[in-house]
């Protein structure tokens, strides 16, 4: 066990509000998160390039470091989506208070899921 000479406190609450923000916006906007995700692993498909000094290792390798590579770009897509999750709910406690915080986020991620679904619906 760590010992800490100061003591950290979390306020579950505003976790628990801007990850619930962070999937609202996540689902609702879905030609950004797809920007954010092929930019994304391009960039990383293009800096592994320079860690290989062998073409043939390079090539062998392609298909698996592409697979890594896209798994990566999806999981740290979040993190836009977070910070602007942090940012509404935190305008969501100044301008109602702390308490609908967390209702808020539900009804958002509720509202985007609806949204997302009828769009998903619609483009087929």
């Amino acid at each position: 066990m760590w010992y800490l000479p100061f003591q950290i406190e979390f306020n579950n609450a505003l976790f628990a509000g801007s990850c619930l923000w962070c999937l609202a916006l996540y689902l609702a906007f879905a030609s950004f998160r797809e920007f954010v995700i092929n930019t994304l692993e391009k960039w990383f498909n293009f800096a592994e390039g320079f860690l290989y000094t062998s073409k043939t290792e390079f090539e062998r390798t392609r298909k698996a470091r592409e697979s890594q590579n896209a798994f990566l770009a999806s999981l740290t897509s979040v993190i836009p989506f977070l910070i602007v999750g942090i940012f509404c709910n935190w305008l969501v406690a100044i301008g109602l208070g702390e308490n609908w915080c967390i209702s808020l986020g539900i009804l958002a991620v509720v509202c985007c899921a609806v949204y997302d679904l009828g769009r998903r619906d619609a483009s087929q």
